[in-house]
């Protein structure tokens, strides 16, 4: 502190005792501030004078009112009443503050002055400086949220999803599959199109798993459910004040959760022009700025999105931008309806009934067979897996029967006439229906029976029994 300061300071501080305890807060890495009755400043410190980057003269002698007129001495010297005073207020105790003078976040503790007669003289702040203290414990509660983030998908996770493990005897569906598993272990965008319930997500998470960032799990958006004021900082994450009601600290967004791992964007085709522009800049250059940011941070996700809409269309329409389909249409991925793939029914059906608790000799009767089998399934895959479900909370004993299905599937079929048969008028039906299912089943197989046999979950003996009786040798 220069002369000039000092002297001012004297004026208030002339014993010996005080010339020490100045020289001793002098040289305190806190920032003391002391000021008189009228809220006048008559004493900073060095650290305070190094912080404020003002000269000590260059302050002293003015208001804190128009220094710092919102921090906590000011509010303490108003309450204050007298000597060891009870101040009914948290602002004489410790707690954290930005002080804007200082530029720094700051824990404070504030207390009012007085002379030997019980008068207030003014009061002192001693402010300590937390910022990086501040700074690890946002980083620290980003950390924490994203250990309880990648915690809950991991209790959420079923057993791994593989390749191996996809039920489909369809050979255009088994050509998708060879040419995902062969660009699994790559970095490369994937693009997976296919109607609602086909299974995009299990796609996705069949190549998640065999790629070399599985030991993370594979973080999920779906761009459609999350209205688009809230998609850009649920996608990128914001900062701690962004916006009106944005969480203390702030948050992180799905890509920085992904960071190593995989962001399956899913129905991306529902996602707004601004939002497309803003998702192509974080893929292009890997890396992003969280809202209300402004620090770039780099980012290493692999991307894979998903939609049933049909994107080139949206392109003509002016509704999908063409530079973002180019980048995430580097590998392109299509799953066929479940109608054009009928030979996954039964076996779904299979592996449906066992999930949900079905014993091995769970079975349907051919009358049910016949209804599931001709059935379009427009809800694909989820459909049928919810139906079956249906069945295993109805039916009783072994056999799920045409009863034993939803309404809407069994529609006039079944009635209490029929009730007993299960259906006798069903017989031609089913008949043909198994004839075909053999007869395709074969064809599918080059004529190998031993293959068409798993295909169909049929014993031998009832296989050669039904080629018999249909005459398909």
């Amino acid at each position: 502190m220069t002369l000039e300061a000092g002297l001012y300071t004297t004026k208030y501080f002339k014993s010996w005792e005080l010339s020490v305890l100045l020289d001793i807060l002098g040289k305190a890495q806190d920032a003391i501030i002391i000021i008189d009755r009228e809220g006048t400043i008559v004493y900073i410190n060095q650290f305070y004078e190094e912080r404020i980057g003002i000269k000590a003269e260059q302050i002293l002698g003015k208001s804190l009112h128009d220094i710092e007129p919102n921090t906590k001495l000011l509010k303490v010297m108003e309450q204050a009443e007298g000597p060891g005073c009870s101040i009914e207020t948290d602002q004489d105790v410790e707690a954290v503050e930005y002080i804007k003078s200082l530029k720094m976040d700051s824990i404070g503790y504030a207390i009012p002055l007085f002379n030997s007669k019980g008068e207030k003289v003014g009061g002192c702040a001693i402010f300590k400086d937390v910022t990086e203290v501040i700074e690890l414990t946002r980083h620290l509660q980003k950390s924490r949220e994203m250990i309880r983030y990648l915690s809950s998908q991991l209790e959420a996770s079923e057993l791994p999803i593989s390749f191996q493990s996809y039920i489909s005897r369809n050979r255009e569906l088994q050509k998708t599959l060879s040419l995902a598993a062969k660009v699994s272990p790559t970095n490369c965008t994937v693009l997976i199109q296919g109607e609602s319930g086909v299974g995009k997500e299990v796609m996705a998470k069949c190549i998640h798993n065999a790629s070399n960032r599985k030991d993370l799990p594979m973080v999920k958006i779906n761009c459609a459910s999350i209205p688009e004021n809230l998609l850009e900082s649920e996608l990128f994450g914001y900062e701690d004040g962004a916006f009106t009601g944005a969480k203390k600290g702030g948050k992180l967004g799905k890509f920085e959760l992904a960071n190593k791992s995989t962001i399956l964007l899913d129905e991306i085709g529902d996602m707004s022009l601004t939002m497309q522009a803003k998702l192509l800049r974080v893929l292009q250059e890997r890396e992003l700025e969280r809202v209300g940011g402004t620090k770039t941070i780099p980012i290493d996700v692999r991307v894979i999105a998903s939609t049933n809409r049909d994107l080139e269309e949206m392109i003509e329409n002016k509704e999908f931008r063409q530079d973002l389909y180019y980048r995430l249409h580097v590998i392109p991925i299509m799953i066929p309806p479940l109608r054009q793939r009928k030979e996954d029914i039964m076996p779904l059906i299979r592996y449906f009934i066992k999930y949900y608790g079905g014993e091995d000799d769970t079975d349907l009767t051919p009358g049910a067979v016949c209804i599931l089998s001709e059935y379009d399934w427009p809800g694909n895959v989820r459909e049928l897996q919810n139906v079956i479900e249906y069945a295993m909370i109805i039916h009783t004993g072994n056999m799920i029967e045409i009863k034993d299905l939803p309404q809407y599937l069994r529609g006039d079929i079944y009635t209490e006439e029929t009730a007993g048969s299960d259906g006798l008028k069903l017989k031609p039906a089913v008949e043909n229906l198994e004839k075909r299912m053999i007869k395709e089943a074969l064809e599918r197989n080059n004529g190998n029976k031993s293959m068409a046999i798993s295909e169909l979950g049929l014993s031998r003996r009832a296989f050669y029994e039904k080629l018999e009786k249909y005459q398909l040798k």
